[in-house]
């Protein structure tokens, strides 16, 4: 079909909708009550709050029933809540895990032969379980000499056994330390090494990292692995004198000790959680278990949990968002079914052709998501509408432009629902009725597509590790974009001037400057570094505060809205600030983009951008512009491909409503993909802007003498 004809067809069918529309509108008027809803979209969601310095807003919300039980019941370490929800919840499921049937090869198209997973059902762990298992997992590492207030390190991917050894350490008031399964050799060296544990717990598939680590661990002598369901684990080949045990193992010590549990105090350590090191050396976070506890009274407001949720479980434990999402779920007696990026959905890498993926066969009805999975989501569902068609392209944008005009509106679109969308809501089990994202910005584009793709309300929030992950956090009836809600109701945020950026709380007509939270979720500080502790944290009239080095400007409505990082802000030679956060996160939107860095020399007028490009799309490319040889390295270095992912950027910028100095002037493609092995990303996969300046140094060099 051409394009006359495919134009002529959208627009008859936008003539039938919107008579459908008029006809319709008293029914749908009667059953929605749109009102209802543009008056929650509308309503105030915070007030201002008197401090000594700065703008502060407060929530204005009434406590939830949550928040009254849990004070009601004098709950005030992490331990004492966990161990209440389990009693609560006693034969509900708690913890899922899908049986590995088998591992097999299978060949790919292009030749590759990749392994896959033949996956059967979840196998469930009840509230009462998992209590038992916690007890008597704390009790056995007591009983191979781990001492009470002694660290311990967790090193392994999430799952079931990592949230349950958690639970056993808090038991024993062991103060937990976490790493990232995806930190390098020379992080995890030295989280182990700083905090002096004698003992980490890690998983089979990372233990063969401690034949080197180990030595440069003097300290270690014990380590705790949990099982593979298919391979037997090997512990030969190892330093000398540690000890290995199984997760089982451990279990069964503490099943025959005779220990008890050792409870933990409110202003006890409970997590020492690191940083992924997006600025340098990851830094240790110590965390109360008052913290912790605050912090998930704080989120139980917004997230509005039912009776028949399920919590898909995806993301790192180490990662303060999935602990706490984790955490929340318990306390509320939400199942949770342990998945991985690699086998979540029926079409994910790990997943053999004819199997389901963990979301068909769990249904969840919440997740939590950083934007780079949503990012992934969003270009996956596009290429998928693509490869329908030209005609079938412009209904699907003709019915995503229609569903977001009217939910911007208060009303729900059910037969656009069922005929555009449906299919993609079975993607993810077709249950799904929230998701929560934080970690980085996510770009009102993917954002508004999401939310209506998926007919669930993606709630982006604020907060920060030093702030055990809580801050702000939209609400389910708020429809815009770019903003991050109002603060939750255990802490206030305040802007304070930062004069050197020129972002003032008098500026009009919103206010702006850099964000500071104050709250009991705030942390005790940094392990270790009293000085950086006394740079970002400080205690006034009784109330403990952190500088986010995050500049934010408060919206009508008591909603915060980031705008600008310290670090990030970059001053050009003709006085023109250029936020390079802002600009990679409006850039990620394009389909060639699989991570950007964008860099701004001060005595320049403009940036230039380093861009790791998806390699499907990268192919596409090559061969709609005639090229033969599609190796990844030699697309990266050819004229052709630059010059028109350069026009794609340019396009993407100019719709995002870049200003023309925050478009870059010049591109390098690099074939190098950015995990965190190389150390050009975190293991949360936020960039390292200095380490990637570094290593590209001669690329921005030729960039800015073209």
């Amino acid at each position: 079909m051409g394009d006359f004809a495919i134009n002529f067809g959208v627009n008859l069918i936008r003539v039938g909708v919107c008579i459908y529309d008029i006809v319709t509108y008293p029914i749908y008027a009667i059953v929605q009550q749109p009102w209802k809803k543009r008056k929650l979209i509308n309503r105030a969601r915070a007030e201002q709050h008197p401090v000594k310095e700065g703008l502060c807003y407060k929530n204005c919300d009434p406590p939830h029933e949550f928040q009254v039980e849990i004070r009601n019941a004098n709950i005030t370490t992490i331990e004492e809540a966990l161990s209440y929800a389990c009693k609560k919840h006693g034969n509900k499921k708690a913890l899922g895990t899908r049986q590995i049937l088998q591992e097999s090869e299978e060949l790919q198209k292009n030749g590759k032969v990749f392994k896959k997973y033949e996956l059967g059902e979840y196998s469930w762990l009840t509230y009462t379980e998992v209590d038992n298992l916690a007890h008597k997992f704390g009790c056995g590492l007591r009983a191979v000499g781990h001492r009470p207030k002694q660290n311990i390190v967790i090193f392994a991917e999430t799952r079931k056994e990592w949230l349950i050894s958690a639970i056993g350490c808090f038991r024993q008031s062991i103060p937990l330390c976490t790493l990232y399964a995806t930190l390098g050799d020379e992080a995890v060296v030295h989280g182990i090494n700083e905090t002096e544990v004698t003992h980490v717990i890690t998983s089979h598939e990372l233990l063969p990292k401690f034949k080197t680590i180990l030595s440069k661990c003097p300290n270690v002598t014990h380590i705790t692995y949990f099982c593979d369901q298919l391979k037997p684990t090997h512990v030969t080949g190892y330093k000398e004198g540690v000890v290995f045990n199984s997760f089982e193992q451990i279990v069964a010590k503490g099943t025959s000790s005779g220990f008890t549990d050792v409870p933990p105090t409110s202003d006890d350590t409970a997590i020492i959680m690191y940083t992924s090191g997006s600025t340098g050396a990851p830094k240790g976070v110590v965390m109360s278990h008052y913290n912790l506890v605050n912090s998930i009274i704080g989120y139980a407001v917004g997230l509005n949990i039912e009776k028949d949720d399920v919590y898909l479980a995806y993301l790192p434990l180490a990662h303060v968002l999935e602990l706490m999402a984790e955490s929340m779920m318990l306390m509320f007696g939400v199942p949770m079914g342990y998945s991985t990026p690699l086998t979540m959905t029926d079409r994910s890498s790990k997943i053999k052709r004819g199997c389901q993926g963990d979301c068909s066969v769990l249904q969840p009805t919440m997740m939590a998501a950083v934007p780079l999975i949503l990012d992934r989501i969003y270009k996956g569902i596009l290429e998928k509408v693509a490869t329908q068609g030209p005609w079938l392209m412009k209904l699907f944008d003709f019915g995503l432009e229609y569903k977001l005009n009217w939910m911007q509106r208060g009303w729900n679109t059910p037969i656009c629902n069922w005929f555009v969308f449906r299919k993609i809501r079975l993607l993810l089990g077709g249950r799904l009725r929230l998701v929560a994202v934080g970690g980085a910005p996510l770009s009102p584009d993917t954002h508004n597509f999401v939310r209506a793709s998926l007919g669930a309300p993606v709630l982006q929030g604020y907060g920060l590790t030093e702030s055990c992950g809580c801050a702000t956090l939209m609400d389910q009836n708020d429809m815009s974009t770019g903003r991050v809600g109002a603060p939750l109701q255990v802490c206030d945020v305040k802007l304070v001037n930062w004069e050197e950026g020129n972002y003032r709380i008098t500026d009009r007509p919103k206010p702006r400057g850099e964000i500071v939270i104050g709250g009991a979720n705030i942390t005790m500080g940094y392990y270790k570094n009293p000085k950086k502790t006394q740079e970002d944290f400080y205690d006034e009239d009784g109330c403990r505060w952190f500088r986010t080095g995050d500049i934010g400007e408060f919206l009508e409505d008591g909603s915060l809205q980031i705008i600008d990082r310290k670090k990030d802000l970059v001053k050009l030679q003709f006085g023109e600030y250029v936020s390079l956060g802002k600009v990679e996160s409006e850039l990620k939107v394009s389909p060639y983009v699989e991570n950007i860095c964008v860099y701004a020399d001060p005595s320049k007028n403009n940036i230039v951008a380093i861009v790791s490009p998806v390699q499907r799309n990268l192919e596409d490319l090559a061969r709609s512009l005639g090229k033969e040889d599609l190796r990844r390295e030699k697309l990266c270095l050819d004229d052709d491909i630059s010059k028109a992912i350069m026009q794609e950027l340019l396009a993407t910028g100019k719709k995002a409503k870049l200003q023309r100095f925050e478009l870059p002037g010049a591109l390098t493609l690099t074939s190098e993909l950015w995990t965190p092995d190389t150390g050009l990303v975190t293991a949360a996969f936020k960039i390292k802007r200095k380490s990637i300046q570094v290593k590209y140094q001669d690329a921005i060099n030729r960039m800015y003498a073209s």
